[in-house]
This record gives structure tokens, sequence and C-alpha cells, in this order.
């Protein structure tokens, strides 16, 4: 199975969002291969369709002065946020092809960052039964949030590599209290070299949903 990949590095959310879109109709209509969007944002809050504004803790002052806007989205989940350092996944990919439910989806992506930190740093990461994502040492490394719509996916999967964690005291992760966020950086004691992860991600991935073939690909 193929696979193409699409590598933005830094890119504005928004801008991010309406490529996300424009491919989404492409392999609704089959015009294009199953394709994983890898990029990194700068500092950005985003709301689910069940997000709650009072979950943003810092005034709309504080966020102006770090240069963090807040941006309303389509997906599940409540809000996330998106900075640099960051490795933000976003797969454009038919559950039919691949013969997934939604719930297996999400498995999926939990099950590639947690082989990922498990084999390749020793971390002990793992599921939580009630809140989506991937945690280590009881701190959300992975935040996962997305949309189906005619069974092709959209939005996807945060991994904290070397994020700013300061920027998550503005918000309530997820909406889940009591619950900090962690980054590799943070757990390894040192600043992770973020092409090498990405690379990882990408290895990892395939691995999981079962791509044998990868094609780097440039914008339609």
């Amino acid at each position: 199975m193929k696979l193409q990949v699409l590598s933005l590095g830094k890119r504005d959310y928004n801008e991010t969002l309406k490529l996300q879109e424009e491919y989404l109709d492409k392999r609704q209509k089959d015009e294009i291969e199953d394709t994983l969007i890898l990029v990194e944002h700068n500092p950005v809050l985003t709301l689910g369709r069940s997000g709650k504004r009072e979950n943003i803790i810092a005034s709309d002052e504080a966020l102006k002065s770090e240069g963090i806007e807040v941006v309303n989205i389509g997906r599940g989940g409540d809000v996330t946020y998106h900075g640099p350092g960051q490795i933000v996944g976003y797969p454009i990919i038919n559950l039919k092809g691949h013969r997934l439910g939604v719930k297996d989806y999400v498995y999926n992506i939990e099950e590639m960052i947690i082989r990922l930190t498990h084999k390749e740093y020793g971390l002990e990461s793992y599921r939580d039964e009630i809140n989506n994502g991937v945690w280590v040492n009881n701190k959300k490394i992975t935040a996962v949030g997305f949309s189906v719509k005619r069974w092709v996916t959209m939005h996807g999967f945060a991994f904290n590599v070397n994020t700013n964690l300061d920027h998550f005291k503005y918000i309530v992760p997820c909406g889940i209290t009591g619950r900090e966020a962690t980054s590799l950086e943070f757990e390894l004691g040192a600043k992770q070299d973020f092409k090498d992860v990405n690379e990882k991600v990408l290895k990892y991935f395939c691995e999981v949903f079962n791509y044998d073939e990868v094609e780097f690909v440039t914008e339609a």
C-alpha cells in the first residue's frame, strides 16, 4: 500500500487547515493516494467542536503578547496547543481501504507513538482508559484529535518533541484538569534532533498502518 508524504516544515495553522481541506476533497474523489501531512506550527490554540472557551485560562491580552492565536475548528475534542518543536501529523487517509473503524484508527495513531517512544527512547508510554492520546508518567506527550468525512480522516496528532511546555499553562489541555503535558526533550533531559524524530514518526506510521511504499510529494 502506498503513502504520499507532504512535509511542510514550519507553516501557519490556518494555511495548513485550508490545505488539509483540499487534500480531503481530493482523497474522497480518489484523485490522490492516502497522504500524511507533517508540519510544525507557530503558537496556536485550536478549539474543537466540543471545546469550551473557559478551558483557555490566559486572557486575550496574554495570548497576544506571546503571539498565540486561537482558532475554532471542526475536529472532535476540546482545546489543544500547537507550537514550535512539536511534530503535527495530519493523515488524510481512507479508512475503508484499511478496513478500520474510528476506534481502530485512534488506536493505531496511539500505537504508532507508543512503539516509537518505547523502542527508540525506552519510555514507558501508554494509553489512558478515558482520554485519547499517549501518556508518559501521567503526563500527555501526544494529543489526538480528528474528524472523519465520507470515511476520509483529517486533523490528527500532535507529538511534543522540543515543545515549550510553559505554553500549556495557558489552557486546560483537551479539557482534562489536573494533568500536565510533557515532551520528548523533558523526559530524556536533552533537546532532540527534530528531523530525526520526524523520520521516526514516518517509519512507525508506515509500520502500524501497513504502508510498504512512500512517495514524498509537493503541494498540488
